[in-house]
């Protein structure tokens, strides 16, 4: 599948199934070394997010992504709608309008990445969604360095986002109300971690369909 507007729309409404499927598993994650509402909260964004693309019916990638950032900002509560906001607002903008290669697929991941970093200051092995899309960025570099298509850098960079997340089980967290815990967060995966995991993965089913 090429990736452009219809797979972007795609992917989202990807997310929002997943989302929705693994909320209560993001809910007990979080309720181990956070607030509780991770899973809540995306649930409900992803979920208005769909309703405003079905009515805007956007025609680029880049409208998907600004549309997908607006909706989060102002639906997430906590920490994730502007983390989230902020990371498909620097994709938006990085993105080719209508169709990705390998190389514009490591661009919006490298600059979703920094947005995540320059909003929430946080590095990796912190026990954040950091963890998981600092690995994503680097596989998929890789892939598109060694000549792989779009979707083969999505694919490496979805499987390095899901071993990040797992990763964060061992971390002591040191950013953000997981950190309150101390080593008692250690042996918890980040939810953040793990949703971003979802999304990534949803972007590379997206292109398969």
């Amino acid at each position: 599948m090429t990736l452009d507007t219809t797979w972007a729309i795609k992917w989202m409404r990807n997310v929002q199934a997943d989302i929705a499927a693994q909320r209560e598993y993001l809910i007990d994650l979080d309720r181990a070394i956070g607030d509780g509402d991770h899973g809540e909260n995306l649930d409900r964004g992803f979920t208005h997010t769909i309703s405003v693309l079905e009515n805007e019916a956007p025609q680029t990638v880049q409208e998907v992504l600004k549309i997908v950032a607006k909706t989060l900002m102002s639906t997430v509560g906590g920490a994730a709608g502007p983390l989230y906001g902020t990371a498909f607002l620097r994709a938006a903008k990085a993105v080719d309008p209508h169709e990705q290669t390998a190389d514009t697929v490591v661009t919006f991941l490298q600059a979703a990445l920094e947005g995540i970093q320059a909003r929430g200051k946080a590095e990796e092995g912190e026990k954040t969604m950091v963890d998981a899309w600092a690995p994503a960025v680097r596989a998929a570099r890789t892939a598109a360095e060694a000549g792989q298509s779009p979707q083969e850098t999505l694919k490496a960079a979805a499987q390095a986002a899901h071993q990040g997340a797992a990763d964060t089980q061992p971390m002591q967290a040191t950013k953000g109300r997981a950190s309150y815990l101390g080593e008692r967060s250690i042996g918890h995966l980040d939810p953040g971690a793990v949703s971003s995991a979802l999304i990534l993965n949803a972007a590379y089913a997206a292109t398969e369909e």
